[in-house]
Formats: structure tokens, C-alpha cells, sequence
């Protein structure tokens, strides 16, 4: 197993590793809470990522502004159809989303659809993609695969708590709903994994590639994750979903200023990897790895 696969795998297995650990450790009230913040700190992180790390870096490879950018509305466009036929879930449950209890128990049970097939399948689909888009984003440069790995992560962790107190109020027991998180969370490593060696021999790509994982993160932070946080609060509940939505994007900013400045010569990027060291390419071949 190459290096570069090796951080694949473990960012990928990172996720479901937390999510299930946090919904196994924590009461139903702490989850709720605990759902309610890490909203505002993933909307941050994704922001963050998405337009100060990956869309830098594929502008940066000389790559056509215009067929970058259009690819850019091309994945806004094909996110928001793939969310329209429900295939691309990624609600979140939160505590007052429904006036009555018993209505809100009821809304959970449709939510898990016959057997909790429904949630097993949208968070399966759902991790696979973000596992293709870890890989893109480690072929290109491991840091850069560190900073997209921390944004699905810190979106992977309240997706898969919410879902699994969806679970929960549907009737599900907690092992059954935790196995449930598991499996799911299986999907992005199999993403991550079958993305490797798909998109390796097309380097021309990853550009674009890192553009549509851009336009995934920028849609799920601007078409549900902001939305959810609109609504109205006290000063104290509105600075404190501030401040976790600022930390996000600190984390990012924070990454951003540690990384070293990657050197990208002829129009394109030349990228070192531990498990490409002391490998030469000629200056005139656009490389990423």
C-alpha cells in the first residue's frame, strides 16, 4: 500500500471512526447540543476549504478560468438535481425542528423509511462521493488532502449524530442505529479507496476534480447548513453560533498558514509526496504527484 492511499484510507475511516464513537458516548440531550453547534463549525469549515484550499489550488495550475468556473456551476447545478431526487441526504436533526413530539417522532420514522433502508442508502451515497473527493484532493498534495479530509469530517460527524437520533426516534434501538452509522460510514472509505485508482492516471483532471469537491462543499454550506442557522435568536445563542462558525474557518485559515507555498512551474503543479521521494519529472510534464 502506497503513502498516499494509506492517509485515503485513514482519513476516510477518521469520520464514521468519530461519528460512532461521539453517538455511542454521549445521551440524547448532550447529541442534540452537540448537533446544534458542530452545524455552525462545519458550515465555517467547509467555507473555508472550499475557497481558500481547493479552489485556489486548481486556479493556480493555469487551468482555463472559464471552464473552471464553469465547471464550478456545472457542480452546483449537479448537486442541487442529485439532492432534488434524494439521493444526496445531508439533513440534520435539531432539537425544536417540530412543534409536537409526537409529530416529530413521526417525521423521524419517514425520514428512516422502511427498515432505516432510506438513511442507510442516502448517507451510503453520500460518504462514497466524500470519499472520491478525499482522494482527489490527497493525489494532489497531502496537505491539501488533510484540509479536505478535517472539512467532510467535521460535516461526517453531526450528518451521522443527527441521522442516528432520526434513527432513535424512529424506533431504532441504539445498537442497531450505531450499526447502521457504521455501515454507512464504510461507504466513504470504499470511495476513497476505488477514487485512487480510478483517478490516478488522469492527472489533466484533478483541477476540475478539485473544483466539483469545491462545489459539493460550497452547496452543502450555502443550501443546508446556513439556512439552518437563520433563524431567530437571543444576542447570547446568536454569538455563540457565530463563534463556532468563525472556529471553522480559523481552522482552515490556521491549516492554510502552516502549509508551505506549493511552487507551481510551467502552469501546472508539481506536488512531493513521502512515497514519491526521490523521484525527478521533467519541468515541461504537468505532474500533481
Amino acid at each position: 500500500m502506497t503513502l498516499t492511499l494509506l492517509w485515503i484510507v485513514l482519513a476516510t475511516v477518521a469520520g464514521g471512526l468519530l461519528s460512532v464513537a461521539i453517538a455511542a458516548g454521549l445521551t440524547l440531550p448532550l447529541l442534540k447540543l452537540l448537533v446544534r453547534h458542530l452545524v455552525s463549525l462545519s458550515a465555517g469549515v467547509l467555507l473555508g476549504t472550499a475557497l481558500l484550499k481547493l479552489l485556489p489550488e486548481a486556479f493556480e495550475t493555469g487551468g482555463p478560468p472559464q471552464a473552471l468556473f464553469a465547471t464550478l456551476l456545472g457542480g452546483l447545478l449537479f448537486f442541487f438535481l442529485l439532492e432534488k431526487v434524494e439521493l444526496y441526504r445531508h439533513s440534520h436533526h435539531h432539537e425544536g425542528d417540530h412543534e409536537h413530539h409526537g409529530h416529530q417522532h413521526g417525521f423521524d420514522a419517514e425520514q428512516a423509511g422502511r427498515g432505516g433502508w432510506s438513511v442507510l442508502l442516502g448517507d451510503s451515497i453520500h460518504n462514497f462521493c466524500d470519499g472520491v473527493l478525499i482522494a482527489t484532493a490527497f493525489l494532489v498534495d497531502v496537505r491539501l488532502g488533510v484540509a479536505t479530509a478535517v472539512a467532510v469530517i467535521a460535516h461526517e460527524i453531526p450528518q451521522e449524530v443527527g441521522d442516528y437520533i432520526v434513527l432513535l426516534n424512529a424506533g431504532f434501538s441504539r445498537a442497531r442505529a450505531l450499526a447502521y452509522n457504521a455501515l454507512s460510514g464504510a461507504a466513504a472509505v470504499a470511495g476513497g479507496v476505488l477514487g485512487y485508482f480510478v483517478i490516478q492516471p488522469f492527472e489533466a483532471w484533478l483541477p476540475y476534480l478539485l473544483v466539483v469537491a469545491s462545489s459539493s462543499f460550497i452547496y452543502v454550506a450555502v443550501a443546508d447548513l446556513i439556512p439552518q442557522l437563520q433563524r431567530r435568536l437571543a444576542w447570547r445563542e446568536t454569538l455563540v453560533q457565530v463563534g463556532w462558525l468563525v472556529a471553522g474557518l480559523g481552522v482552515i485559515a490556521l491549516i492554510t498558514a502552516l502549509s508551505p507555498s506549493h511552487q507551481h512551474g510551467g502552469g501546472a503543479g508539481h506536488h512531493d509526496h513521502g512515497d514519491h521521494e526521490g523521484h525527478d519529472h521533467a519541468p515541461a510534464l504537468p505532474r500533481f504527484r
